[in-house]
């Protein structure tokens, strides 16, 4: 398993930080996703030979949010 750290930027709420969250967690190999409205950030663990950091930042804006 390895860990990405994303920088997310246009989240306000709770109600968005639930949203980047299913989105993160719909991803195949995402084996958990948290994420964190204060520091704007995501931090997710995962399964390398099932996704990649680019599939999470795709995700995450899929979700209507830009991501680092």
């Amino acid at each position: 398993m390895s860990t990405a750290t994303i920088k997310v930027k246009g989240m306000t709420c709770q109600a968005c930080v639930n949203s980047v969250t299913k989105s993160l967690q719909g991803v195949e190999g995402v084996q958990k996703a948290d994420v964190d409205l204060a520091k704007h950030q995501a931090t997710v663990t995962y399964d390398e030979g099932k996704t990649s950091p680019s599939d999470l930042k795709k995700a995450v804006e899929d979700a209507g949010f830009e991501a680092e």
